[in-house]
């Protein structure tokens, strides 16, 4: 019996969905669909600072008006604090990790140099705690990047899975909340393939199952810069739902006819789920300008 494909989309509430994110939420939805699965939606709400009032409500409208419709409940992670706090547990139980006095300053922007590695130093007290990597070697298949593999003590170093303020880390929540939602395959762009490492340490050091990844070239404003919330990316508005849609697909290189532009976004998905099998998008970041012209690519696609 084939296990059933499960997707997931995860927009943090920083800001109301812009175009890359629909592109992110576009190509994991046809994903999962196009092989009969299930498509998940969570808000990774884990950074109160950093959280917009209203911004969650506004992501779920646009996801509604793009026709992308999840199956079950929303998950928030805002919500998952116990989940978190018993892996926090087996980790420091297993040996996994440690706490660490250092500081953002201290540690420089190099991998952790290990200081608290074998006990806080003299007169320090513990702000984060960190997961150690020892000689990790991790190596996966990434769907349209190929293979890949990084050494963890040179690209991250022990990395942190609580902060100073107390809050859960980002690789350990997603950790845990794909595998307490069966999540068989993640789909998102190519901003986030370095972290991915890091995330199948922490699965292996949790006994958690590693889904198939796969990572696609992110949308490049007219700039070159990537589309991002920091950069004062523009809003998709749930009235231009039906742009936003052929745009993205057209992005993802499915390429929808001209005079398909305007058409009701059920009929679009539709278009794009059965074009999705088999289909590579593009595998660098691409400047795109949003009105639904490609502008170029920004490496090789």
């Amino acid at each position: 019996m084939t296990a059933t494909v499960v997707g997931r989309f995860a927009p943090s509430p920083s800001g109301p969905l812009h175009f890359g994110s629909v592109v992110a939420a576009m190509a994991s939805y046809l994903d999962a669909r196009a092989r009969g699965g299930r498509w998940l939606l969570r808000i990774d709400d884990l950074d109160p600072p950093r959280e917009v009032a209203g911004a969650a409500d506004a992501i779920l409208a646009t996801l509604a008006a793009l026709g992308l419709e999840w199956d079950g409940a929303v998950t928030y992670q805002s919500r998952r604090g116990a989940a978190y706090r018993e892996a926090l547990e087996r980790l420091a139980a297993s040996g996994a990790s440690f706490p660490c006095a250092c500081t953002r300053a201290m540690v420089g922007k190099g991998p952790y140099p290990g200081t608290c590695r074998n006990g806080l130093p003299p007169g320090r007290r513990a702000r984060a705690v960190r997961v150690r990597v020892g000689d990790a070697r991790i190596a996966f298949e990434d769907r349209w990047q190929g293979r890949q593999e990084r050494c963890l003590a040179t690209s991250s170093g022990d990395f942190v899975v609580r902060r100073a303020d107390g809050l859960v880390a980002y690789h350990l929540a997603v950790v845990v909340d794909d595998a307490a939602a069966g999540v068989t395959d993640v789909v998102r762009g190519l901003d986030l393939l370095d972290s991915t490492p890091q995330q199948i340490h922490l699965q292996h050091l949790l006994g958690l199952p590693t889904p198939s990844y796969g990572h696609f070239g992110v949308v490049l404003g007219r700039h070159g810069n990537k589309l991002s919330k920091q950069t004062r990316a523009p809003a998709v508005l749930a009235d231009d739902a039906a742009q936003a849609a052929w745009a993205a697909l057209d992005f993802l290189r499915l390429t929808p006819p001209a005079d398909a532009r305007g058409a009701p976004v059920a009929e679009l998905l539709r278009w794009g789920v059965a074009r999705w099998p088999g289909h590579e998008p593009p595998r660098a970041a691409m400047v795109y300008d949003y009105s639904g012209d490609a502008a170029g690519a920004a490496g090789t696609a």
